[in-house]
């Protein structure tokens, strides 16, 4: 089998927008030399790798095996060419991180912060998903790694650093629940609740306490929106739930109080770093990886001895 660098990029990228005429706008060609490529690729590989749909092309069983070995060879090139560029002394490259929305209001600059001080010249691209969304996006190359809470275990997927942190209510100091060390999902249903949606982690890590839980109870909101979860427990709208995660000013300022749950012991969460499996990691991607990985290890020791 004879398949050429060319087209690999273009099958890569037909992959990406689920359509010819998009791709070859993508890559400045005419669409006509991306069908092309293609029905030489199907030949060469010797089955159809998308099916027409009438929404767009996608990929059958044939293009998904053939998918994870594109995925491979573009990422090795990438990590081939920054170890070249470190062998001459030049900090040059590109980090694609998606990470859960919670973490771009302290944790995440604080890790940017370091890591563009130490190599200013490494351009990074961050994007906010769910947890799920961010996993999916590392298995199919469209992220390099992905910081996220609670993901599921998949063979897809290398985990490479793991923080462990508390599940808690929040709620403004003048709450009646705020000088409880600790507090049971039923102290807090006393109360109107703010709760996660089905996007977010925290809303499957809450579900047994729910189901559990045998009286009424009031639900305010159910949102995906970390912030805006949060801004109304500031307001004193409801009770949320979240880790510390996100909430380091609010806490710091007098603003919220976060409450470990208790389950019947304390509730915790990994947050934790994952980039797909088998794929060796290029020096830029390897040193904002050990950033996380020690800014994690220095919260999650903070929390333990608060």
């Amino acid at each position: 089998m004879n398949i050429h660098a060319r087209a690999l990029k273009y099958f890569d990228t037909i992959r990406r927008c689920g359509s010819i005429r998009e791709a070859a706008r993508r890559l400045h060609v005419a669409s006509s030399a991306v069908n092309r490529q293609l029905l030489q690729l199907e030949e060469e590989i010797g089955a159809p790798l998308f099916e027409r749909m009438p929404g767009g092309l996608k990929l059958t069983a044939a293009g998904e095996a053939f998918s994870r070995h594109v995925i491979s060879v573009l990422q090795d090139e990438q990590r081939l060419l920054a170890e070249l560029d470190a062998l001459k002394g030049i900090r040059r490259g590109e980090i694609k991180v998606i990470s859960v929305e919670g973490l771009n209001a302290n944790l995440l600059p604080a890790v940017l912060e370091r890591m563009l001080t130490r190599y200013p010249t490494i351009k990074i691209t961050v994007r906010s998903a769910g947890s799920a969304q961010t996993a999916q996006a590392v298995i199919d190359g469209d992220a390099d790694v992905a910081i996220g809470f609670a993901l599921e275990r998949s063979e897809a997927l290398r985990q490479c650093a793991v923080g462990r942190f508390a599940l808690g209510a929040i709620v403004p100091p003048a709450h009646p629940l705020a000088q409880s060390p600790q507090v049971s999902f039923a102290e807090c249903a006393r109360y109107p609740l703010i709760l996660a949606g089905p996007e977010l982690s925290i809303h499957h890590a809450m579900r047994p306490l729910i189901r559990n839980h045998k009286r009424p109870i009031t639900v305010l909101l159910e949102s995906a929106s970390i912030e805006l979860a949060k801004t109304l427990a500031i307001r004193g709208v409801g009770v949320a739930f979240q880790t510390r995660i996100g909430i380091e000013r609010e806490v710091a300022d007098g603003l919220l109080v976060h409450l470990p749950l208790k389950a019947p012991g304390r509730l915790l969460t990994e947050l934790g770093v994952y980039v797909r499996a088998g794929r060796t990691l290029p020096p830029a991607l390897d040193a904002f990886i050990r950033f996380v990985e020690d800014e994690l290890e220095q919260r999650a020791a903070q929390e333990a001895a608060a």
